[in-house]
């Protein structure tokens, strides 16, 4: 009761506004310019970053395009993205050669196999690295094309901060929408210059598939750590907004209920007295995210291994393994 299974068209009309700003991205990380992160973003797509730690938010606005922004700015990570999905079709997938991903999953379904793989992330440092020095695109790579939300976010450094971190709540093909993301949060996340290939090095890759998006009735029926948010609302001057956070930036956070809703109306430009009263006109939708998270050190690592087990004669690693 007093929840409704987001699927279909009624997903992409979610999708659509979820930064409430003026562009088609949509941030879902605290981020830059406050606890709420960006304010502005193409309906459908977003960016993650913010200046907390590794959480993140991501706010949107009402716009046209599919991104989003996930994460809270410098140090964040709670990438989120702008259209839904209904297609979840398990396959075998991931890298095994002495990785150490950081797997999580906020799905909570056990007997599911989890779609995300270690490959993703690797796939995802090839289109990088062959952006920045000039070679031709990794070929298609051999894990699911199925569609699916998601989010691709870049941090740095021993301490992870946030480095970039767009996505897509419209469910896109893997193959070309992890393409499209990498780069795009790698390039274009409007609250980080362009990266550059001496920050290569330094970098962790996280790829966020997004599932299970429900609407609900009561703004705290959501859970700390397994939900991801979307909110929509309307703002002061009478304008619909919207922002999320992905499932891991409460918990990062140390926030409960409130303080989530509170920073993610910040986050959507609300700078009205929060009462209960508004909260409780709040539109929620929560949904899940399995995640993956590689360093840098360790793409190397899986490239070396594959690279000598296979005889390629390209040096590393500029030159994909994809076949």
């Amino acid at each position: 009761m007093g929840r409704k299974r987001c699927v279909g068209a009624d997903c992409s009309k979610m999708a659509a506004g979820c930064c409430g700003v003026k562009k088609q991205k949509l941030s879902g990380s605290p981020g830059a310019g406050g606890p709420g992160g960006l304010g502005s973003g193409l309906a459908g797509t977003g960016h993650c970053g913010s200046e907390l730690g590794i959480g993140s938010s991501s706010a949107v606005v009402a716009g046209n395009v599919n991104r989003v922004n996930g994460l809270g700015g410098p140090g964040g990570s709670g990438c989120s993205s702008s259209n839904n999905t209904n297609a979840l079709s398990p396959t075998p997938g991931g890298y095994s050669n002495g990785l150490s991903p950081n797997l999580s999953t906020g799905s909570g379904s056990g007997a599911r196999k989890m779609v995300v793989s270690a490959e993703m992330c690797c796939f995802c440092f090839d289109v990088l690295y062959c952006h920045l020095y000039g070679y031709q695109p990794p070929r298609t790579p051999r894990f699911t094309n199925d569609p699916y939300p998601l989010f691709v976010t870049w941090k740095i450094g021993r301490d992870k901060r946030l480095r970039g971190c767009i996505g897509t709540f419209s469910a896109m093909n893997l193959h070309s929408g992890l393409r499209e993301y990498t780069l795009t949060s790698a390039l274009k996340d409007s609250r980080f210059p362009p990266m550059t290939r001496d920050e290569l090095p330094r970098l962790f890759c996280s790829v966020s598939l997004l599932t299970n998006f429900e609407d609900v009735g009561d703004y705290l029926d959501w859970e700390v750590g397994v939900h991801g948010i979307r909110i929509e609302f309307f703002n002061e001057k009478g304008s619909k907004r919207t922002a999320t956070y992905l499932p891991e930036v409460a918990k990062e956070q140390g926030w409960d209920h409130i303080q989530t809703i509170d920073s993610l109306l910040r986050k959507g430009g609300f700078k009205a007295p929060i009462t209960n009263d508004f909260r409780k006109t709040i539109k929620l939708t929560r949904y899940r995210s399995e995640k993956m998270t590689m360093s840098y050190a360790e793409y190397i690592g899986h490239r070396q291994h594959h690279h000598y087990q296979n005889g390629i004669g390209h040096p590393l690693p500029p030159y994909n393994h994809y076949s």
